[in-house]
């Protein structure tokens, strides 16, 4: 039965979406399988064709294959040299699931160019070329999405028809990648045997490969279970804005970071500390009795709590981490190297501070993946280093929650992003974070009105977040 526009497109807006990143060594034909995924899957338009086979001949490919990485690779550097520079963006959909796909370079030199793409990546596509096996590139690029915390890994062994489609060769290739990726903790791995230029295995199983019984790469795509890798568990309710549009509304507005929330729950302001009630659930569509991860919606209180921009809505009893000094695993992602005295803008949720790294406990060598000694942090050096905030942090560690774990480094002067990290804990100073002094304020004593009720309340937040706290007399 033939569906109406609008219940097309209804249908459509209730497909879940899959993000996902291609990555490999230099050659293995990332690329060249994206765009045959988009080839044979039907989803390239007649002037987008007709373009293609142009590009194929004007960079020498008039042979019987076109030439599908020029899907990607659109830089002029990129189609004079065959590899990929840049990370880039390709969307599609299935009657299935919607998919943005990150195409993310190879070279080591580009490291943080692959980080940028994975950073919201529920999968990562990592190739092999079956005549080269597992290579220090496929290391490297596994330990880098096992720190962005990927946890659905296809490994695609490419180019099989230049291997004869060996089964013995696949069995070998397979059995030392699982060797190697069983200590980073990838929970979900899918190995599949395929040709890009061939089509193998992209979208329709091959012929070729009678031995192998698993799902094609696209099939792979669309079934794959990512609905328990957002925390459900945890509430947390970074606020971005506080909409007031008259005098009888006051909301707080938001994306959900992780966890559920209902209308009536019980929840608690943070860093003040003030408990409250929710009261309602307000989207463009109409209020809600639930909302959750990732949904962005405006909630309002049953009580008139100070809440502003970067502060925090979660359940009474089940607060984040909270303090002025983390570890976190950084990535550097600066052409000029670090400043170990230079204070850092540190963007984590909507919250912005001042930072500052205090110590590198070791850099990683990301193709070895040993650790060693080092003062300082150069482009796409990765390590575990300790920073101290000048405002107090709510967070998760990034294992837990990707949301609140998370966080770049601006630098003030050029605004460039310095680097990015994943807090991996508390840090050394963390015991001045608990509450050391108690003092209590008779208000009346000091003259001071209910009409001056505001001030007072955003300055005893701010003495809480220094450990300090306070309650007040009237």
């Amino acid at each position: 039965m033939a569906l109406s526009i609008e219940e097309f497109l209804a249908r459509d807006e209730k497909k879940d979406l899959l993000r996902l990143l291609t990555a490999g060594s230099v050659d293995d034909g990332k690329s060249t399988l994206i765009g045959r995924l988009l080839f044979d899957s039907k989803k390239l338009y007649e002037d987008q064709l007709d373009a293609l086979e142009r590009d194929s001949k004007r960079v020498g490919n008039a042979g019987d294959h076109i030439d599908y990485a020029l899907l990607c690779d659109g830089l002029k550097a990129e189609r004079e040299q065959g590899i990929t520079i840049d990370v880039a963006y390709r969307y599609f959909s299935t009657n299935r699931r919607k998919f943005i796909i990150a195409d993310t370079p190879g070279h080591e030199q580009y490291t943080r160019n692959m980080i940028t793409g994975g950073s919201t990546a529920n999968l990562a596509i990592i190739l092999v070329d079956a005549r080269n096996g597992v290579v220090t590139q496929t290391r490297r690029h596994s330990y880098l999405v096992s720190l962005l915390g990927i946890r659905h890994v296809g490994l695609a062994v490419n180019k099989r028809d230049l291997v004869g489609y060996s089964q013995e060769r696949f069995a070998s290739i397979t059995q030392e990648y699982r060797r190697f990726v069983e200590p980073l903790g990838i929970a979900d791995l899918q190995c599949i045997p395929l040709s890009a230029l061939e089509g193998d295995n992209v979208v329709e199983r091959s012929a070729n490969t009678p031995w192998y019984s698993g799902a094609p790469l696209l099939e792979f795509l669309e079934t794959v279970a990512i609905d328990n890798d957002i925390n459900m568990e945890h509430f947390r309710f970074p606020v971005q804005y506080v909409l007031r549009p008259n005098l009888d509304f006051r909301g707080f507005s938001g994306k959900i970071a992780s966890g559920v929330i209902h209308r009536g729950d019980e929840v608690m302001a943070l860093p003040s500390g003030k408990v409250s009630h929710i009261k309602e659930i307000v989207t463009y569509d109409g209020n809600l009795e639930y909302a959750f991860a990732p949904q962005s919606v405006t909630v309002t209180l049953e009580d008139e709590i100070d809440l502003s921009r970067g502060e925090m809505l979660v359940h009474k009893g089940d607060a984040p981490q909270t303090g002025h000094h983390v570890k976190a695993m950084l990535v550097w992602m600066d052409e000029e190297p670090m400043e170990r005295s230079k204070a850092f803008f540190l963007k984590q949720t909507t919250h912005t501070t001042r930072a500052r790294i205090t110590g590198i406990e070791y850099r990683v060598n990301v193709n070895t993946m040993e650790h060693s000694n080092a003062d300082i942090l150069s482009l796409n050096e990765i390590g575990l280093v300790s920073l101290s905030a000048a405002d107090l942090l709510l967070y998760d560690s990034y294992a837990e929650n990707r949301a609140t774990g998370a966080f770049i480094l601006i630098d003030p002067v050029t605004n460039f992003t310095s680097a990015v990290g994943m807090i991996t804990g508390a840090g050394e100073g963390a015991k001045e974070n608990s509450v050391q002094e108690c003092v209590e304020i008779d208000l009346a004593a000091l003259g001071i009105g209910e009409n001056h009720r505001e001030a007072i309340e955003r300055v005893c937040a701010f003495l809480r977040g220094k450990g300090i706290e306070i309650t007040c007399k009237k």
